[in-house]
């Protein structure tokens, strides 16, 4: 068969394939509609890919329908070598349709089927999402989840606040938009999520602790020391129950971001955090969920309540020595750190005695004998240093092992 060219004028410049829907965007450049939507939306570009000039001032893309005509007729006409003619794409929605949208859902009668509407919008590209923002959504659906009144536990009631929360998440809101979440009615929005984590359905839970984790990567440290006991008791619960495995990392990482505030760290040791990741971390595998357990646990025995809660774990010692050299570089300068943390402050005889019949001394000594970053074998040789008079001359540990204790 005789091979066709394409005329390069179809070719959209950033994916080098012919455009099915060709749009013009303010620096006077034409791209295929799906491949520029990536690179503003999916991949936060605010520059032309050809002349690199700034969009900041507005990313309108605006249909180029006569080179869409001409790219249809050409592939009609070429037909006969196997070219496809595309459809003419279903026009993108605009910023009156979503304003019309949302005067409904405040109707009662029509909020539910306005809502579904919506989740159905939000579903078809980032773009939508990014007029539904600017359109008023992401207020309109927060006062839904806001909305504390008697009726809160009726199950159509429930049902209301469980999709416009679905749909806010799935809005995957700017950083300005989620500022805005943060701001809005000093902390009422946490307070509300919280109530959502404490009384909604799990599918709810999930929605509430993951879009509480997008939030908090562009908050504020007064935001994040205001947080109260029952916030922590909730995502701690959301942990406990292993709703699905975004939530728990999720929630981790949700409890990462509030940790780094001494007051925050025994919050949530007191909400019950450490007993949960040590019974997770007996049975996880995941990479990333184990760095990030071990990452939450280091923050929590910085503090006595959170040293002292871990000790009081019968596998607390055994889980944290065991996943040293087992998960990743990080999840090992972690889980020294710990042990070093409870070497520190925490070590009394007994402390001592059972790390050693646990195989933590051993698996110190082994730490200073293999390539696991400096700062793991400096916290390592410094704990085999503290307890030496205890340990050093041990049979518990392995005469090759041994040979590696520092004098």
């Amino acid at each position: 068969m005789e091979e066709i060219q394409i005329p390069s004028y179809f070719i959209c410049p950033i994916s080098l394939e012919m455009m099915k829907d060709p749009v013009t965007i303010s620096t006077g450049i034409t791209y295929d509609r799906e491949n520029i939507e990536k690179w503003i939306f999916s991949a936060k570009n605010n520059t032309c890919p050809v002349t690199k000039q700034s969009l900041i001032t507005g990313i309108e893309l605006t249909p180029n329908v006569t080179l869409r005509r001409l790219i249809q007729s050409w592939c009609t006409i070429n037909a006969s070598h196997g070219i496809e003619r595309f459809p003419t794409p279903k026009p993108p929605v605009s910023k009156p349709q979503i304003i019309k949208l949302l005067k409904e859902a405040k109707l009662p009668k029509m909020q539910m089927k306005s809502l579904k509407t919506l989740r159905s919008i939000a579903a078809e590209n980032d773009a939508n999402k990014r007029c539904m923002e600017s359109a008023g959504a992401m207020e309109f659906l927060a006062s839904i989840i806001n909305n504390n009144s008697n009726e809160v536990f009726e199950e159509e009631f429930m049902s209301t606040k469980d999709e416009a929360l679905s749909i806010l998440y799935q809005l995957k809101l700017s950083e300005n938009g989620l500022k805005s979440l943060i701001m809005s009615g000093n902390g009422e929005f946490i307070e509300s999520l919280t109530r959502v984590m404490q009384h909604g359905s799990y599918e709810s839970r999930a929605y509430a602790v993951m879009l509480m984790k997008d939030m908090f990567e562009v908050s504020t440290p007064t935001l994040l020391l205001s947080l109260k006991q029952e916030f922590f008791t909730q995502v701690v619960q959301v942990l406990r129950d292993e709703i699905s495995q975004k939530a728990t990392k999720a929630s981790l990482q949700v409890l990462v971001h509030a940790c780094p505030f001494g007051r925050n760290r025994v919050k949530a040791a007191e909400a019950g955090a450490i007993r949960v990741l040590v019974d997770l971390l007996l049975d996880s595998s995941e990479k990333r969920v184990c760095e990030l357990m071990l990452i939450l646990l280091d923050q929590l025995c910085q503090t006595a309540e959170g040293r002292a809660e871990l000790l009081n774990h019968p596998g607390g010692l055994a889980i944290v020595s065991k996943k040293i050299l087992r998960v990743s570089k990080v999840g090992s300068e972690r889980a020294i750190k710990i042990l070093h943390s409870i070497s520190k402050f925490s070590s009394t005889p007994s402390v001592v005695q059972e790390m050693l019949s646990l195989g933590v001394v051993a698996k110190l000594c082994l730490v200073l004998q293999v390539d696991c970053g400096s700062k793991a074998k400096e916290r390592a040789r410094e704990i085999l240093k503290i307890h030496a008079k205890a340990w050093r001359n041990s049979p518990c540990i392995p005469n090759n092992l041994l040979s590696s204790y520092p004098f």
